[in-house]
């Protein structure tokens, strides 16, 4: 009696993690399954993502990402059993191509990035490792699913004094003064902590001491510290002061079209980078500066300065530091500058 009572609750567990898996991302919008599900063991993968502790985006770029290799295998009438190298080598054409449809089986409207077919690819060698590791038998090695090159890109990063115009651009183009000062708030955080944009709007007000040291979990659940500059630490005191939200566990509120007093409200990312954009706009800044620009601008500045580049490392919240130093853009007058200072005959 007692072992059936232990294995109903186990089954009851394993139901309730998979219906919690299912509504992670119901503020999202939902995939539309093929009507002929051709992956085996789709769901079983990503219940295995779940039980491993992996984020629920992660959970969600997963299930996305294979989603788009289930619609192409339908597309060509291709059952799973049957996919062969020449089936990749089509993938891989199709994912470069703009004939490649998206999830919601609408036409993309541009080709993707190298590093975005590169995290397509992992995510279905992924999957592929898990099904060897069920001991299925898999048409193909997960080791026969290569990455493409990926492009060399010039380094973009606004200049410094651009940088500051678009942090400080709130205080003059906000006709709304607590909303200026939000923002302001935003702006100065971002560039004084490098965080990302997700980090940011889920940033909690017990995450933040007095000395402006800011705990953060990030990507892939990572825990790491940031720190508020004075300069940073100034304009969220000034903020803070006239933020009057005490239901709200998050830092950065909303005030416009809701209740600002509602529980667990918080900025949404597309308004930050509506916001930026708008800021840029208006300054007439020809680089296209986002919230990853400013955090990129972020990194070069600290190595422009004489940074550690694992300090940078450590404060970006990267796994590795090859990833670092895709961030670490140097720009062409730092190159130059430094150029003339070392060459052996230099005069």
């Amino acid at each position: 009696m007692t072992a059936l009572f232990v294995l109903f609750n186990m089954e009851v567990g394993i139901i309730s993690l998979t219906l919690s898996f299912m509504k992670s991302k119901t503020n999202k919008k939902k995939k539309q399954l093929s009507p002929n599900i051709t992956l085996p063991l789709f769901d079983d993968f990503l219940l295995n993502l779940q039980t491993n502790n992996y984020s629920k985006e992660t959970l969600y770029n997963y299930e996305r990402d294979l989603s788009v290799f289930e619609s192409f295998l339908c597309d060509i009438k291709i059952v799973f059993n049957k996919i062969d190298k020449k089936t990749l080598l089509n993938y891989k054409a199709y994912l470069i191509s703009q004939d490649r449809k998206t999830t919601a089986k609408q036409q993309s409207k541009k080709k993707l990035s190298s590093y975005s077919i590169n995290r397509m690819l992992s995510v279905l060698r992924s999957y592929f490792k898990y099904l060897v590791d069920m001991d299925y038998n898999v048409p193909i090695s997960p080791d026969s699913i290569k990455l493409i090159k990926t492009e060399k890109k010039h380094a973009r990063v606004a200049e410094f004094k651009e940088i500051v115009k678009l942090i400080e651009s709130p205080s003059i183009f906000e006709k709304n003064k607590k909303i200026g000062l939000r923002n302001r708030a935003i702006m100065e955080t971002f560039f004084s902590t490098g965080m990302r944009i997700s980090e940011l709007i889920g940033l909690r007000m017990d995450r933040i001491d007095k000395q402006g040291k800011i705990f953060i979990q990030g990507k892939g659940k990572k825990e790491r510290f940031v720190y508020l500059t004075e300069r940073a630490q100034k304009h969220l005191d000034n903020y803070l002061k006239i933020r009057k939200n005490t239901r709200s566990p998050y830092v950065f509120i909303p005030y416009r079209g809701q209740n600002s007093s509602e529980k667990n409200k918080k900025l949404s990312a597309s308004y930050i980078q509506r916001k930026i954009k708008q800021y840029r706009q208006f300054l007439n800044l020809n680089i296209p500066v986002s919230a990853h620009g400013i955090r990129h601008a972020f990194a070069t500045y600290l190595a422009e300065n004489g940074a550690n580049p694992v300090a940078i490392q450590i404060l970006l919240g990267h796994e590795s530091l090859d990833t670092t130093t895709r961030y670490v853009h140097a720009s062409d007058r730092y190159a130059h500058k430094i150029h003339g200072k070392y060459h052996p005959l230099k005069e």
